[in-house]
């Protein structure tokens, strides 16, 4: 009994050891990506007085955010359907892939530059990525089976 529990834990160790560092790297992939720190602008958002800066550093706090979570449900679906390690880092690789692209894809659809209007502090923006982030976490997750 105590074996199997011990077996357990430790294979719980090893798929959060490799689970986390893939949802951080396509976090930080999405943050290569813009034109500007989202951590910074989130920071300064927190500091200053200014209304621009604080819209922006909410705009973005909601698209980074909406990043997180929509890569988390891959992952987490990726964790659970996988069969192996090396099936949940190709897993988690493909859905990283995927947001990205569709991001690239919502990038060119829009009338503007997604990143841009984030930036100027455009919230509706903001929050609309990040639902876009959400649900396409969603569909990638459930064909991860």
């Amino acid at each position: 009994m105590v074996l199997q529990q011990w077996s357990s834990f430790v294979n719980f160790l090893i798929y959060l050891v490799v689970s986390v560092p893939l949802l951080l790297i396509g976090i930080k992939i999405f943050m290569w990506q813009t034109p500007y720190n989202e951590m910074q602008v989130i920071k300064e958002a927190a500091s200053c007085d200014t209304d621009i800066k604080d819209e922006a550093g909410i705009a973005v706090a909601h698209s980074l955010g909406g990043k997180v979570v929509g890569q988390a449900l891959v992952m987490a679906s990726a964790v659970f359907h996988s069969v192996s390690v090396l099936d949940l880092v190709i897993w988690g690789i493909i859905g990283i892939i995927f947001q990205v692209l569709v991001y690239y894809v919502f990038e060119k659809l829009t009338p503007f530059k997604v990143d841009e209007e984030v930036c100027k502090g455009n919230i509706a923006v903001g929050i609309f990525s990040a639902r876009l982030s959400f649900a396409t976490g969603l569909i990638l997750a459930a064909l991860i089976s």
